[in-house]
């Protein structure tokens, strides 16, 4: 098919992507890709707010439960399964529409990914090291002499982050800026027709409330449980990406008797915060996104879009 059209639908965290994602399966005839680096993983399902089983049989989605915790998922894997499963959904007639909060997955994807080194757990380790002597805010002084782009983009607590704009700059001796700069767009390269929608809600009071009450959900649900039978695997690790993972770093350190569970909850809680506004500085940057209001029947006005646009042709 000459025109091939792809609905993104981007959001912070708690703001009812998965919602929107669900209306547009019952309005049209869609093929749900989730964007979320921690729903790729089996066994985390009540950490990372994963539809229920019943939700996912009805509305199957793809890149859910699709490797193990200890697995290294990243973004150029998430580009190549993305692109094989909307490729797809063109193939049987069906509309391919991404779901999520990971906007790293996005940007790859729309605008490119740039051939980076692959991970050294020997760099890694020194790297480690020198954080563990210096702390975590005089390494991100330390990118920013390198990069300061990418470190204006790192809050200088983002361990994994810095971690992996260092390893970059001593595996390659480019910033990740430079690499950034030398882009190939999947989106250009398939010729894809993208709609890109996102809820916006200025209530960030309102935001904050939803995630603390989510979180203290799902330790009702039994988040604690869940980690503590993750945390059974033999070959699982707290620095593993998985267990990086908004929630389960905070939880693990009270597993480890490093903090109280009160502690930790307010930690994971805030973690979640910060990964919300994240995500909000992601989407302000994010070129042509149409904005859907909160209060303005989201569900209905994200349906007229998509509709709009399969209409208009792009």
């Amino acid at each position: 098919m000459s025109f091939r059209p792809v609905v993104c639908l981007m959001g912070a965290t708690a703001t009812g992507k998965t919602e929107l994602g669900l209306a547009l399966a019952d309005a049209l005839p869609v093929d749900l890709i989730s964007v979320d680096s921690a729903l790729v993983y089996r066994g985390m399902n009540i950490g990372t707010a994963k539809p229920d089983a019943d939700t996912l049989r009805r509305y199957p989605h793809a890149l859910i439960d699709c490797c193990e915790p200890e697995d290294a998922y990243s973004a150029a894997r998430f580009v190549q399964d993305a692109t094989r499963h909307i490729g797809r959904a063109h193939e049987a007639g069906r509309l391919p529409v991404l779901v999520g909060g990971t906007h790293l997955y996005y940007r790859a994807l729309l605008h490119g990914l740039s051939e980076l080194p692959s991970a050294d757990p020997r760099v890694r380790a020194a790297i480690a090291e020198r954080a563990a002597v210096r702390g975590w805010p005089a390494l991100h002084a330390e990118l920013a002499a390198h990069d300061p782009d990418s470190a204006s983009r790192i809050h200088p607590n983002d361990a994994q982050r810095i971690q992996r704009a260092l390893e970059i700059i001593e595996l390659s001796g480019r910033t990740p800026s430079e690499h950034f700069r030398h882009l190939v767009s999947p989106a250009r390269a398939e010729g894809w027709s993208v709609l890109s929608m996102a809820i916006g809600d200025d209530d960030r009071a309102a935001l904050h409330a939803r995630i603390g009450a989510r979180f203290d959900q799902m330790m009702r649900d039994g988040f604690l449980e869940e980690l503590e039978t993750l945390r059974r695997r033999p070959g699982l690790r707290a620095d593993y990406p998985s267990m990086r993972s908004v929630g389960y770093r905070q939880l693990w350190r009270y597993l480890d008797g490093d903090c109280s569970l009160d502690e930790a909850v307010e930690a994971g809680k805030a973690a979640t915060r910060q990964l919300a506004r994240r995500q909000w500085t992601w989407l302000r940057k994010e070129p042509a996104l149409r904005w859907l209001r909160a209060d303005e029947a989201p569900r209905e006005r994200v349906v007229a879009l998509t509709k709009d646009h399969l209409l208009s042709g792009g």
